[in-house]
């Protein structure tokens, strides 16, 4: 059995029909893979079915994989072995003229992973992730009983079928017009519709229809998207930082996360943007280089932006501010964790007294 389009499959498996025992997901879309092996996983686990997973990379190969697809399971008869091949592998097996791994050496190589599928018997099954192309060899023998979910980006005409698919995997029903607004809204970005469905998931009963009003609500009723925050300091707008911050922490996001995960890491970029600017003998592409950005990328943008409005002396205070901060946090030295990340937006923000 081979499916190429994974709409077709996910439909299976929302209809209960049974999982092959070897799927090899390929193509450039992660979510799309990652959101299938999820899928997998999650109905196998509803019959009792173990799971492991596996990383293979530029120096790795699959005799543990071989070995947990044999060894019979310690606390449950079926077992579900994932293993992401990642595209370091196929890289470096592209550059050298030597394979990745040498049969000599008693390491399993995709050839050893094509056979060991040939001879797979009974009631385990196998999820292959690759980056990138699969061997031709691998690919034919997982076709042979098994299932290639080709997940490449999805053609116009099926985004609909995808939020719909994405929407009934969280028990919800759309509406037409709703189905409609999502395709307009987020397109071939199958993870930011995804993120979407599911905030509405949190508030909503499971088989309840969801109309366009719903996904219209105000922003200030929904849960912030991560690097909101970051976003809304970069561009210095005050009151959405607040707001941000505030239902942040009311969904429960840790103020210690955001002052580490956002606060911080958007300061030092723009810090950085602020000191190279000052230099004569910088250029867009030195900055660029740099900072670790694209020429073109909207952060690098966004950033030089903020150094300019900001200024050095005023990013520097606020950036030593941060720090301490981080430092009184990991120590247990500060109670009022809310209060003082407001203070330090406050302290970057605000607009300075004549």
């Amino acid at each position: 059995m081979s499916i190429a389009n994974p709409l077709p499959f996910l439909r299976s498996l929302g209809e209960g029909r049974r999982v092959p025992a070897v799927i090899l997901l390929v193509g450039p879309q992660a979510f799309l893979r990652e959101y299938i092996l999820d899928a997998v996983r999650a109905r196998l686990a509803r019959e009792g079915v173990g799971y492991s997973s596996f990383q293979v990379g530029a120096t790795g190969d699959f005799s543990r994989v071989i070995e947990e697809l044999v060894e019979p399971g310690l606390f449950a008869s079926r077992k579900l072995v994932a293993c992401r091949v990642l595209r370091s592998r196929r890289e470096r097996a592209a550059d050298s003229a030597e394979p990745v791994t040498r049969s000599s050496d008693g390491a399993a190589d995709e050839g050893a992973l094509a056979h060991a599928i040939g001879q797979l018997q009974g009631p385990s099954h196998l999820v292959l992730l690759y980056e990138g192309a699969a061997p031709a060899k691998l690919r034919q023998a997982v076709e042979k009983g098994g299932a290639v979910v080709n997940c490449a980006k999805p053609f116009d005409n099926q985004i609909v079928q995808f939020a719909q698919a994405l929407a009934r995997s969280l028990g919800l029903r759309l509406s037409s017009a709703a189905i409609e607004l999502l395709a307009a809204r987020y397109g071939a970005d199958l993870a930011a519709m995804n993120n979407a469905l599911n905030k509405l998931a949190i508030g909503h009963e499971s088989g309840e229809t969801i109309e366009t009003a719903q996904l219209r609500e105000p922003a200030a009723q929904g849960v912030p998207e991560v690097f909101d925050l970051a976003e809304s300091l970069t561009r210095g707008q005050a009151g959405r930082a607040f707001s941000l911050l505030d239902r942040s922490l009311t969904v429960g996001r840790d103020p210690f996360e955001l002052l580490a995960v956002e606060i911080i890491p958007v300061l030092r970029r723009i810090l950085l943007g602020a000191s190279l600017l000052g230099k004569k003998d910088s250029t867009p592409a030195e900055i660029a280089r740099l900072l670790g950005l694209w020429p073109t990328s909207p952060l690098l943008t966004r950033a030089l932006d903020a150094a300019r409005r900001f200024g050095f002396e005023r990013l520097n205070r606020a950036y030593k501010a941060a720090a301490e901060l981080d430092a009184g946090f990991k120590m247990g030295l500060l109670r009022g964790r809310e209060q003082a990340l407001s203070g330090l937006i406050l302290e970057l923000l605000a607009e300075p007294r004549a």
